[in-house]
């Protein structure tokens, strides 16, 4: 599992005055929009989730899935790892390679009310999911590798 001293050593320190030369702003395409109208048009993200993410996405239609994408919740955000204290214990939606989704329905530390189909068609595509975790993360979905 990726953790923010990965990202680090890979991406460098969030800083929000600093150019992300790993980010970019990702043209959704429109046949995933018509199939997954909740996701945005564009998604600023790390250029290393574009594929996984598309893959996703493409699982989700595949396996007719798309009502149980509620809400898109989220994915840059520079800030620490929720709950945490310690100044470099940055999130992972710091480097744009999480994401959130169902945020309602999956707050951190209840129980995710998440599909075994829907984890799956992100698991399949390179993603770990935060509900497995001791602490419940049942909307977030990051990078199993960078």
């Amino acid at each position: 599992m990726v953790d923010s001293n990965q990202a680090l050593k890979k991406y460098g320190k969030p800083n929000v005055q600093m150019e992300y030369k790993h980010m970019v702003s990702w043209d959704v395409p429109d046949w995933i929009n018509r199939e997954l109208p909740t996701v945005p048009n564009k998604i600023y993200c790390n250029r290393d989730l574009v594929k996984p993410l598309q893959k996703a996405f493409e699982n989700i239609i595949e396996r007719c899935l798309q009502n149980e994408v509620k809400t898109w919740d989220g994915c840059f955000n520079i800030r620490l790892i929720r709950g945490s204290t310690d100044p470099d214990d940055w999130s992972l939606h710091s480097w744009g390679i999480a994401i959130d989704i169902n945020a309602a329905w999956n707050a951190l530390g209840k129980i995710p009310q998440m599909s075994p189909e829907l984890v799956k068609c992100f698991t399949d595509a390179g993603f770990h999911w935060g509900g497995t975790w001791r602490r419940k993360d049942g909307m977030h979905f990051q990078l199993a590798r960078i």
